[in-house]
């Protein structure tokens, strides 16, 4: 089954829900899948054929959000003694001209290594493909690769010989990327590298989290549902009238809560008290999340995070107010203290 789970899967969403939708308004007989398989081919000639690539370097201001930081993040883990390197797919003249928008004229300079072309997820597993060096003309050379030199540009290559020329191997190396399977899985799985994943939808969903009404609302969601837990055990006509509006009340508010970030869908990580299948596949090949790298300026070069210990459902939460049973004893001494 094809997973449609990031943000690269959004115009091939769009493109195969315009043409179904206009082949069913217009009694079109097709067969699915010929249009699952157009609609692919035809994205990923958009990709191959440098359509996307022409049609970003001609309006870059629209298509590349929030640049301003990311100058100050590079540089500050450069000045740090961090060393950095840009593995991605793109071609050579799209990088220069986004970073040169992004970062400035002097972007190499931050880099210890820049790989264009790469062909991920294929670099982290061909050992077949060696490094290329690539001119300032764009031009492929032909010369051996020996040594991964800082201002130079790269082309494919692979992970097994990076590793091999940098020195640069497992958890003290981050690296983030922005698709779960051809940035992070591999690394995580068979390189035991750190990995950051980079969710630009985590900026709108944050904002709307803090939000006022957003919080009280799940107070009293909370609340609701712990009231129903407790309350249940009353079985007269009355109490049963009070649980029943209970319960439509607290159907009314998680369907509120979904709509606020999505009216169709909800929310990119939850839904209703449960994980989205996105947040699961995060979770399990991404260390770190953030909404960009710019987040990093919060923290000191040396900041550790330290994971976070969810409570399973046959553990009591720390917040709990019902201690568990191994703990009356200690609480009812100091009660009598």
């Amino acid at each position: 089954m094809k997973q449609f789970m990031d943000i690269f899967s959004l115009p091939e969403m769009t493109l195969l829900s315009c043409v179904n939708e206009y082949f069913l308004k217009n009694n079109v007989d097709y067969e699915p899948v010929h249009l699952y398989k157009d609609v692919k081919d035809s994205i990923r000639d958009v990709h191959t054929k440098g359509i996307m690539y022409r049609a970003i370097e001609a309006d870059i201001e629209k298509y590349i959000c929030y640049p301003e930081q990311t100058r100050a993040v590079l540089a500050k883990l450069a000045d740090h003694g961090k060393k950095m390197f840009l593995i991605t797919n793109s071609p050579s003249s799209f990088v220069d001209k986004g970073m040169r928008y992004i970062v400035g004229k002097d972007w190499r300079d931050l880099f210890d290594v820049v790989i264009v072309q790469a062909e991920k997820p294929n670099f982290f597993n061909d050992k077949r493909r060696p490094f290329r060096k690539v001119n300032e003309k764009g031009v492929l050379l032909w010369d051996k690769i020996y040594k991964l030199q800082k201002g130079q540009i790269y082309k494919q290559g692979n992970l097994y010989e990076f590793l091999k020329l940098t020195g640069w191997r497992g958890s003290k190396v981050l690296y983030f990327g922005d698709h779960i399977y051809s940035d992070l899985a591999d690394l995580t799985l068979k390189h035991g590298w750190r990995t950051g994943a980079i969710i630009p939808e985590l900026r709108s969903e944050l904002r709307i989290m803090n939000t006022e009404q957003y919080i009280q609302t799940m107070t009293w969601l909370q609340t609701l549902t712990g009231l129903l837990e407790q309350m249940q055990v009353h079985r007269d006509a009355e109490s049963q009238l009070v649980l029943q509006e209970w319960k439509k009340e607290r159907k009314e508010m998680r369907e509120m809560t979904k709509g606020s970030f999505n009216t169709q869908f909800g929310s990119l990580f939850r839904t209703d008290q449960n994980p989205t299948y996105f947040l699961r596949r995060l979770s399990r090949f991404a260390d770190i999340y953030m909404a960009s790298l710019s987040c990093l300026l919060s923290y000191d070069v040396s900041h550790t995070f330290y994971p976070r210990r969810t409570p399973l459902q046959h553990e009591l939460p720390a917040w709990s107010d019902r201690p568990p049973a191994a703990r009356l004893p200690l609480l009812q001494e100091a009660q009598a203290k």
